[in-house]
């Protein structure tokens, strides 16, 4: 294989929902094949077949369209090397599993379950690490897919190096003879992803954590099947938000998906996660996918643990919403509006949107932060009531600034211009302050805790409503 040729691969197995740990890995792989214009290859490991959950391997292909992380070849598209599904390349894992019968690197495992748990507690009473070596038969007879085929080590202290980690070595203590080909005649993940990144000409190999342990019988394996080792990258964990534990389904390892149907865009996520662990060496922290491919590297990416902030995540989220040109971000907010919006027209939408659309943390937001635009809001008196400077208002005071800006709205015209002058003069005709007088109008024409620049709101509200709204105000006081 040339050097040249830059081949990654995502390779998860079916049992699940994809959390951010897994779409990390499939992104770091992605980026590095599309930056030196290689291929990205999906390819799914479903050689357990007792932990496979019906419809998951739709949902990895449905998670990764979601977010732009597009393969090249895989089990939907097909390719070269297919097939790109586990399950359907026994053949070929029987193939190789001969080669290292033949080379005598291979072996029946004639123990039955009851035999090994009475080696591993004869072991466990002699206060020493249970090895399988140690207890290898004699004569073991030929494998005939009725039993365990096991890995002939010969241990040896290893060195290799790790794009993430660096250099790394292990002494010979660490490799054991490892199961092959299970006896339902599947092979484990630990032989089939050798076998499979060999076949498919995989250049870089990156994966989580949880493998480095197991890497020095990886590379007995390769060496014993005569292969050329490839680049690793190891990722380090994604921690939770305390930072002294591994991120889980209680901390926010929920499905990627279902950050999408909160409101997240497929961009937001793609930055944050791939802010988990790596930067590049600047203050910039929103990227878009183009500048990630520009400008990723695997030597960028921390040897420590990333901790999952999802606070992080709701500003970059913001930021990333108002990037958007407004005609893009209306086509995402379809299934956002509040019922109320139904019957509306697209432009007073689209204009309800413009004002809202620096206030957005999530598309979900846009209900809340658009509700009276729409439908006239229940008052709510809590507001004024616990406000520190409304509060103070006696209800004189209140109906004579409500009463005034009733006056001037009804003679004003209601561009956001005149809107705007005729706030101002209100400010000097009631000598009041704008954080009382705009809070007070602003109150009751909305009953939101916030709202956009109030000559906007008034204006897209538009006089007949806002007034009708001071009207309705002035008679509960």
């Amino acid at each position: 294989m040339s050097d040249a040729i830059i081949r990654t691969r995502f390779a998860p197995s079916p049992t699940g929902f994809m959390h951010v740990g897994g779409i990390r890995t499939a992104l770091f792989a992605w980026l590095v094949a599309r930056q030196a214009g290689g291929a990205f290859i999906l390819r799914l490991e479903d050689t357990d077949q007792k932990r496979e959950v019906a419809g998951s391997a739709e949902h990895i292909l449905m998670a990764l369209g979601a977010l732009g992380i597009t393969h090249d070849e895989g089990p939907d598209v097909g390719g070269p090397y297919a097939p790109y599904l586990q399950s359907e390349r026994l053949g070929i894992y029987t193939a190789w599993a001969q080669k290292l019968i033949d080379s005598g690197r291979a072996y029946a495992d004639p123990y039955t379950a009851a035999e090994l748990d009475a080696i591993r507690e004869s072991a466990r009473a002699d206060k020493k690490a249970f090895l399988y070596r140690d207890y290898r038969p004699k004569n073991p007879p030929t494998w005939d897919g009725s039993m365990p085929l096991r890995f002939k080590s010969e241990p040896k202290t290893y060195h290799w190096h790790d794009e993430v980690l660096g250099d790394l070595s292990t002494g010979p203590d660490v490799i054991d003879d490892i199961i092959l080909i299970k006896s339902d005649g599947f092979p484990t993940y630990n032989f089939a992803h050798i076998v499979d990144d060999a076949e498919m000409n995989i250049s870089h190999i990156i994966r989580g954590q949880e493998f480095i342990a197991s890497q020095p019988n990886y590379l007995n394996i390769y060496e014993a099947l005569g292969l050329d080792v490839p680049i690793f990258a190891t990722m380090p964990h994604i921690m939770a938000v305390s930072g002294n534990k591994k991120l889980g389904k209680r901390d926010g390892a929920k499905d990627v998906l279902d950050y999408l149907k909160d409101g997240y865009l497929p961009e937001t996520m793609v930055n944050f996660i791939a802010s988990l662990g790596w930067n590049d060496g600047t203050e910039q922290e929103i990227f878009t996918i183009s500048e990630l491919i520009k400008k990723f590297s695997l030597d960028r990416v921390q040897k420590s643990g990333a901790r999952f902030d999802d606070k992080r995540l709701e500003w970059m989220n913001g930021q990333h919403i108002r990037l958007l040109p407004l005609d893009d971000l209306y086509e995402r907010v379809t299934d956002f509006w509040p019922a109320s919006a139904v019957n509306v027209s697209e432009d007073l939408k689209k204009q309800v949107l413009a004002l809202v659309q620096d206030r957005l943390k999530t598309l979900k937001d846009l209900a809340v932060l658009t509700g009276y635009f729409f439908a006239d809001p229940p008052a709510d008196w809590s507001l004024i009531e616990n406000n520190k400077q409304l509060a103070k208002l006696s209800k004189d005071e209140l109906n004579q600034l409500l009463q005034a800006a009733y006056d001037a709205f009804g003679a004003s015209d209601f561009t956001p211009e005149a809107i705007q002058e005729t706030l101002n003069q209100l400010l000097i005709t009631t000598s009041q302050k704008p954080a009382i007088l705009f809070s007070l109008i602003r109150t009751v024409v909305s009953w939101a805790p916030f709202s956009p620049a109030l000559n906007h709101t008034l204006s897209v509200l538009g006089k007949e409503v806002s007034l009708s709204r001071l009207d309705a105000a002035l008679k509960r006081v």
